[in-house]
């Protein structure tokens, strides 16, 4: 196992976490039929946004809740498919990463998926 500490860990993160999760039976369909993610574009905004959340790096331009919305409003983003998104995390790092960063990496995805999950069903009530 190695430390997580550099873009080229974080890509090796990501790219494992989304081979996890477009098989996936409970998140899998809002990427593959939902909004069909065109990789290509996604990646490198997952590689962005997660260098700049566990390093500082500020290469992450978006606002991820601006774009759950829009998501959420199509096919109801629940509680359940946080609590897999983050479960599939936390195994993708602890397979491959330890050390600080891999903690911080847990630490913020938990306060990620919390929030997001309040607010996708927040959302939902008030439409």
């Amino acid at each position: 196992m190695k430390k997580l500490e550099s873009r080229e860990d974080i890509e090796l993160l990501v790219n494992s976490f989304y081979k996890k999760v477009i098989k996936d039976d409970t998140i899998g369909f809002f990427f593959r039929d939902i909004i069909k993610v065109n990789w290509d574009k996604h990646l490198p905004k997952m590689y962005s946004f997660w260098e700049s959340i566990l390093f500082g790096q500020m290469s992450y331009k978006g606002n991820p809740m601006a774009v759950h919305f829009p998501i959420n409003e199509l096919q109801a983003m629940e509680k359940k498919h946080f609590d897999q998104w983050l479960s599939l995390w936390k195994r993708t790092i602890e397979e491959n990463f330890i050390g600080e960063n891999a903690d911080m990496a847990i630490y913020k995805s938990e306060n990620i998926a919390r929030l997001m999950a309040y607010k996708m069903e927040m959302a939902r009530k008030l439409n």
